[in-house]
């Protein structure tokens, strides 16, 4: 029995869909797992481990479509002008000086591999001065924090990597 090539495609397309789709779940309970680990083992606090949860499902869900588009054959040839436009608008309007994908980045780091936790001590140094203070809270893009002379103060999460930070 003879199967034609376009229905042997389609069927491979669908296989193909579906074995994606099944990877994404897998991976995804995977990933929430590590984090929720890590989130009890560090003792971290919940809108943190939510705000890595909700990143690292976007990331996952988009590098699926990637994916599936791929094994569809939708071209990206008409799209492709579009999406050098707009990411060239964006590149300029948002990531000019201080990336939020760098922040976002950072943002993961912290919540895998240092130590800050809301509530903790911390001491940024930058030459001669020193800001002293209490974690208030840690978000995707800021750490902020309440110095020791009562002020709020953000900065973002890029920054714990390019200054020297005293946790205390």
């Amino acid at each position: 029995m003879n199967v034609p090539v376009e229905i042997k495609n389609k069927l491979f397309q669908i296989g193909a869909t579906f074995l994606l789709f099944l990877i994404y779940f897998i991976a995804r309970v995977i990933i929430l797992r590590l984090v929720k680990r890590r989130a009890q083992k560090n003792s971290i606090e919940f809108s943190r481990e939510l705000h890595i949860k909700k990143l690292s499902n976007y990331l996952l869900f988009i590098m699926v479509m990637v994916l599936i588009a791929g094994v569809w054959e939708i071209s990206f040839k008409g799209l492709s002008l579009g999406f050098a436009s707009a990411f060239t608008v964006i590149g300029v309007a948002l990531f000019a000086h201080w990336s939020i994908l760098s922040n976002l980045t950072a943002s993961i780091i912290l919540y895998f591999f240092f130590p800050y936790k809301i509530g903790g001590k911390i001491s940024i140094i930058e030459g001669n001065t020193v800001i002293s203070g209490t974690i208030l809270d840690i978000t995707l893009f800021y750490i902020k924090i309440r110095t020791d002379q009562k002020k709020e103060i953000s900065i973002p999460n890029n920054l714990a990597f390019q200054k020297i930070i005293e946790y205390q």
